[in-house]
């Protein structure tokens, strides 16, 4: 059993950073947007079971919705989600645990696909600055200790440095790509994936929003 584990804030703390452009609905909307995007991906890999993780009952519906696994979250914040996660997936058999952030829009399923078929027990995905880990795949689920948050890459490296075990890095833009800034939305829309975290940025005119703030 191998296990794709997407974690989900809840709506009214999601995308904080976005707060000069869009207020708290919208922001929810948002990050509902990006989570079907992220589906659309972990849903098209085959031999992967899809697990969403969260407080939000918007945010466990959608999953429901969509034939994946809901996990309602216990104790906040990501940290002690994921190891809920950890311990779920230990105790239903999984021999491969990936953990995926739910802001990574443009995640396709040839993306996806290939990390989750690089060899090796601990595969990281890291964000375009190269601080933060996009994607954690382990093997077996709790091969070395999740760390995300501020460079948490480092920290991943390092963990399993620790532990003799060898690292293998998945440079693909489709995953290093998270939406956290103003800025973020301007790629999203420039990008030419028909995804719904664009179309919610269209309907609500976020390039308007955006170029009133220049």
């Amino acid at each position: 059993m191998r296990v794709i584990a997407v974690p989900v804030k809840a709506l009214g703390r999601a995308k904080t950073r976005l707060a000069p452009v869009l207020t708290p609905l919208e922001r929810g909307s948002l990050t509902l947007a990006m989570l079907e995007d992220v589906l659309d991906a972990t849903t098209a890999v085959p031999g992967w079971e899809t697990w969403v993780v969260s407080s939000d009952e918007a945010v466990l519906e959608i999953a429901a919705r969509r034939r994946v696994r809901p996990l309602l979250e216990e104790t906040p914040p990501l940290s002690a989600a994921v190891k809920q996660v950890e311990e779920e997936a230990m105790g239903a058999g999984a021999d491969a645990l990936a953990v995926l952030l739910a802001d990574v829009p443009l995640v396709t399923p040839q993306a996806l696909g290939g990390a989750l078929r690089t060899l090796g027990p601990v595969v990281l995905a890291p964000s375009e600055d190269g601080g933060g880990t996009n994607l954690l795949l382990r093997r077996p689920p709790k091969a070395v200790t999740a760390r995300f948050g501020r460079d948490s890459f480092a920290k991943h490296r390092r963990a399993a440095e620790t532990k003799g075990l060898p690292v293998a890095e998945v440079r693909a833009p489709e995953l290093a790509f998270d939406l956290d800034t103003p800025e973020d939305l301007e790629r999203v829309l420039r990008s030419e994936a028909d995804t719904r975290t664009r179309s919610v940025c269209r309907d609500l005119d976020v390039a308007a929003r955006l170029g009133a703030r220049t």
